[in-house]
C-alpha cells in the first residue's frame, strides 16, 4: 500500500514538473515568435530606431508570464481563476489590461503547479503527509497572488484616502489664481503630481484619455470607481457638474476639504479611544504584576526570614 502510494505521488510529482517545464516553454515560444514578428513588421525602418535596449531579467520574465497566460484566453481556467473581485484589484493596481490579466492567471497558475514540487522536495514528507504537502502547496498557489494583490491595492487605497485632502487644496489654489477645472486639472496631472503620487498618475491618464477624445466623465470614471473612496467619488462628481455647467468651486471644495477634515478628525478620536482601552489590557497583565511584586516583594521576603526564624 505505502508502495502504491509512494508511486502514485511520484506520478504526480512527475506531471507537475512536466505542466510546469511546458508553459514554460510555451511562453518563451510565444515570446520568441512576438518578437520575431513585431522585428518582420519593422525590417523597413533604419537600424537606430529599431535597435531597442535590452530588456532587465526582471521585464523577461513578466514577458513569459504574460505569453503564458495569453494561451488560457477566453478558457474555463481563466473564467474560473479570475472572479469579479479579482479584476477590481487589477483595475485599483492599474492591471486591468490584456498582459496584466494574462501575467496574473500565469503566475497563478505556475506557483500552483511549482510550489506542491518544491514542498515535497524540502519537506520529503512520508505516506499520506504528501498528499498534505500537495494539496497545502496548491492552495497557496492559488491564494498567494491574490493576496499579495489585495496588499497591494489596500495600500494604494490608503495611498489615496491620504491625499485626497491636499488634491482639494490643489483645486481650491488653482481655482483661486483663475484657473478653470480642465486647466486645473492639467496642472494637477503635469506639473503637481509630485505632492499626489498615485492620484497624480490617475489624472494623467484621465488627461490622456480627455486629450484623445474621451469625455471628461469617461476619462475620470476609472478615478471615481476603481478605489472604493465615497469622498473621492463625490469630488470626482462636483468637478464633472462644474465641468458641465460652470460656476464658482472654490467655496464647495474649502467645505467640501472642511468636512473631509473634520470626519478624519473623529476618525482619528475613535482609534485614540479603542486605543486607550487595549492599553490599559496591556498594562494590567505586564505593568501590575511589576508593581505588585516591587511593592510586595520585600514584605513577602520579610515575611518567609520570620517564618524561617521560628
Amino acid at each position: 500500500m505505502n508502495l502504491l502510494l509512494s508511486l502514485s505521488l511520484l506520478l504526480v510529482v512527475l506531471a507537475l514538473l512536466l505542466a510546469t517545464a511546458g508553459l514554460l516553454y510555451r511562453g518563451r515560444r510565444n515570446q520568441q515568435a512576438n518578437v520575431a514578428l513585431q522585428s518582420a513588421l519593422d525590417h523597413k525602418k533604419p537600424s537606430a530606431e529599431t535597435t531597442d535596449a535590452p530588456r532587465g531579467w526582471w521585464q523577461q520574465r513578466l514577458a513569459e508570464l504574460a505569453a503564458i497566460g495569453q494561451h488560457f484566453d477566453g478558457s474555463r481556467i481563466q473564467k474560473a481563476l479570475l472572479a469579479p473581485e479579482d479584476r477590481l484589484l487589477l483595475e485599483q493596481v492599474g492591471w486591468n489590461h490584456s498582459n496584466g490579466t494574462a501575467m496574473f492567471l500565469a503566475l497563478r497558475i505556475v506557483l500552483a503547479l511549482s510550489l506542491p514540487v518544491l514542498g515535497l522536495l524540502l519537506v520529503r514528507p512520508q505516506g499520506s503527509q504528501a498528499l498534505i504537502v500537495l494539496l497545502v502547496g496548491f492552495a497557496l498557489g492559488i491564494l498567494l497572488p491574490k493576496l499579495i494583490l489585495r496588499t497591494w491595492a489596500g495600500r494604494l487605497r490608503r495611498k489615496v484616502n491620504e491625499e485626497l485632502p491636499l488634491l482639494i487644496d490643489l483645486l481650491r489654489l488653482l481655482q483661486g489664481v483663475g484657473f478653470s477645472i480642465d486647466q486645473s486639472l492639467q496642472m494637477i496631472g503635469e506639473k503637481l503630481h509630485i505632492a499626489i503620487p498615485v492620484l497624480g498618475k490617475e489624472l494623467q491618464l484621465a488627461n490622456t484619455s480627455y486629450t484623445r477624445g474621451r469625455s471628461r466623465e469617461q476619462s475620470l470614471r476609472r478615478l471615481s470607481e476603481s478605489f472604493g473612496n465615497d469622498d473621492l467619488r463625490s469630488l470626482i462628481q462636483m468637478v464633472l457638474q462644474v465641468h458641465q455647467h460652470g460656476g464658482a468651486v472654490q467655496e464647495p471644495l474649502k467645505q467640501f476639504g472642511m468636512r473631509l477634515r473634520e470626519q478624519r478628525r473623529m476618525k482619528m478620536k475613535e482609534k485614540v479611544g479603542k486605543l486607550s482601552v487595549k492599553m490599559t489590557v496591556v498594562m494590567m497583565l505586564t505593568l501590575l504584576p511589576a508593581l505588585m511584586l516591587v511593592l510586595g516583594g520585600p514584605a513577602i521576603i520579610s515575611l518567609a526570614n520570620a517564618i524561617k526564624g521560628m
